[in-house]
């Protein structure tokens, strides 16, 4: 469904299927025996499964430009108290609490630094809604930048339960 209305956007630099994901906590740059803590404390993460759907689209405004066009996700709350859940966990392992507002998406597309114009894909795509589909597990990714943005790639699953 997001693969449909992936278009028409000029200078977005879309995600591919493979890329698009919801983001539950970033974690950042960490050494590898701070990453091994990580796995292994994700594993103690525990929620029972639940159900969300698609739901509109927006952007992130950084200094007055676009820098990236997301679809919503509802209902929050459930994703919301993962996030604290992971949050937490991973603070009491070292690392700093996520220091921004939690606000459950799954980015479409990045812009440069001249920012996106979304106004026309807002107005054509703002009413984007799907069934209601399940969350019954989590994952940790590794993200690795390179030209064309972060690539993802799969560390381990968690089973919610």
């Amino acid at each position: 469904m997001l693969l449909g209305i992936m278009a028409d956007v000029p200078g977005a630099r879309w995600q591919d299927d493979a890329q698009l994901h919801l983001t539950l906590r970033f974690v950042g740059e960490v050494d590898g025996r701070m990453a091994e803590d990580v796995a292994l404390t994700l594993s103690g993460v525990r929620a029972k499964p639940f159900e969300i759907a698609l739901d509109g689209v927006g952007g992130f405004d950084r200094r007055g430009r676009i820098d990236a066009l997301w679809a919503g996700v509802r209902p929050h709350e459930p994703l919301a108290m993962l996030h604290r859940k992971i949050d937490a966990a991973l603070v009491r392992i070292g690392l700093p609490p996520e220091g921004r507002a939690y606000l459950p998406h799954i980015t479409l597309a990045r812009f440069g630094r001249a920012g996106g114009a979304i106004d026309g894909f807002a107005q054509a795509h703002g009413g984007l809604t799907s069934a209601p589909f399940a969350v019954a597990d989590f994952h940790l990714f590794e993200s690795t930048l390179g030209g064309e943005g972060a690539r993802y790639e799969r560390v381990a699953r968690y089973a919610l339960a």
